[in-house]
């Protein structure tokens, strides 16, 4: 009997202390998504709260009726239905981004099992767990979190992991980025912050990824994320490829805070020494460090109308609406800048996650017109139209006209012109990604 509450004591204290608590709460995720919906605490109040307590949210009508006059006009009848699918929280879905910098093959499991599936071909050549130790060393995690030990990564010498490269004409490319979909708004139970290890995933809106696709980042190129906090883009960039150098730049400090988290959660410190933090002003890069980068991501500060149209209320609405007017002129400073921070021959990404025309479409396109080293690049036969199964893209955004009921991309529909100027993924039922807007621009040389 004595044995028996000693165990019994044992257990609580393993189920109370920290460690215990996030490891049961990982094996229940693991083993069985439901029951981590079903597991309630008092204290962490479990993912089906946080599910309810979205459903329960008003939005703010002023930003709604606003949404309403300017996005009618912009995206004619598809507006109907984006509007329903944005005043909906509950049917929002969600991405599971791996990470390869620890081994994920338990994860990969309990996704394939729910019903996830990979938005893109995977390759197959090298196992990522004995490839990136090989080439990270001590940093390359195990299942278990712990760190393999006895090795390093020398920091000056570059991390040759052998993938083909992508030809762009050729649609997306097959990658060691893992992005994982469910057809429908099921949300894998999120990891904990913990210090000296690493998350195994990241939980992300998928249209994210698609920025990073179109940034096209090869193994040892110098790379710029001009606007990168919370960190999820630079993260996806690290999944692509081994960048000699990633600068991901944030002058806010509270973003930037963020940001430098999310960098220690999925990042082996191996690779302090290429991946960097700045905090300038992103309009300063391009005096100072002119034709430095041979790729810069611009994920524009922009009036995100899924959050907006949630967290605003009272004076905060007249504030916001003011700022959404002064975005552009701030967006095309940042593009020019991008322009020319990038060398001659090297691209630019510009990115929103908003639907507005005058942030998306417009900011191009008077880049383009302040820019004549810039060459807008065609995304539609790229990117559009190879992952239309995953995402619904819009040819809307540039004002009514015969184009803008068009809720699939039909280059057909589209002159060169327009279709050079960007891409907008629009939430629909069952495709409830977005929003979000990129446009590649290259230098020339």
């Amino acid at each position: 009997m004595e044995q028996m509450f000693a165990f019994s004591a044992y257990l609580r204290k393993t189920l109370n202390d920290r460690s215990g608590k996030l490891t049961r709460r990982l094996l229940c995720s693991l083993l069985d998504h439901d029951a981590v919906l079903k597991h309630k605490k008092p204290k962490r109040a479990s993912l089906q709260v946080s599910r309810t307590s979205k459903k329960e949210r008003s939005s703010c009508q002023l930003i709604l009726d606003h949404f309403d006059h300017q996005y009618h006009k912009e995206l004619g009848e598809l507006w109907t239905s984006v509007r329903s699918v944005l005043l909906d929280p509950s049917s929002w879905q969600y991405g599971v981004l791996l990470n390869r910098f620890t081994v994920v093959t338990d994860v990969k499991r309990v996704l394939l099992s729910k019903g996830f599936s990979t938005l893109l071909p995977q390759k197959e050549a090298l196992t990522p767990s004995g490839a990136l130790r090989a080439v990270f060393g001590a940093e390359c995690q195990t299942s278990k979190g712990s760190p393999s030990e006895n090795s390093h990564l020398d920091n000056s010498s570059p991390a040759a992991i052998q993938r083909p490269q992508w030809d762009g004409a050729l649609g997306p490319p097959s990658s060691w980025l893992q992005c994982y979909l469910h057809p429908r708004p099921l949300r894998f139970p999120s990891q904990a912050h913990r210090p000296g290890q690493l998350k195994q995933y990241y939980l992300l809106n998928a249209a994210s990824v698609l920025p990073v696709l179109a940034l096209q980042v090869r193994d040892g190129e110098k790379v710029l994320d001009l606007c990168a906090a919370p960190g999820g883009k630079a993260f996806a960039i690290m999944q692509c490829a081994t960048p000699a150098f990633l600068c991901c730049n944030e002058p806010d400090g509270h973003r930037r805070d963020r940001l430098m988290k999310t960098l220690e959660s999925f990042l082996p410190r191996s690779l302090s020494g290429r991946v960097v933090v700045s905090d300038r002003d992103g309009r300063s890069f391009g005096q100072s460090e002119a034709g430095t980068y041979d790729k810069v991501l611009v994920d524009a500060p922009c009036s995100n109308d899924r959050s907006w149209l949630f967290s605003s209320a009272g004076q905060q609405v007249e504030q916001r609406l003011k700022e959404r007017g002064r975005l552009p002129r701030l967006q095309l400073q940042l593009l020019r800048s991008a322009l020319s921070a990038v060398r001659p021959g090297g691209t630019v990404v510009y990115s929103t996650c908003t639907l507005s025309s005058a942030e998306n479409f417009a900011v191009v396109e008077a880049v383009l017109k302040d820019c004549p080293e810039a060459q807008p690049e065609d995304l539609w036969e790229e990117i559009a139209l190879p992952l239309s199964n995953y995402f619904t893209f819009s040819s809307a955004g540039r004002g009514p006209g015969p184009n803008t009921q068009s809720a699939q991309p039909r280059c057909s529909s589209l002159s060169s012109y327009d279709r050079k100027l960007g891409i907008l993924v629009v939430p629909q039922p069952c495709k409830t990604w977005g929003p979000m807007f990129l446009a590649r621009l290259r230098k020339r040389k």
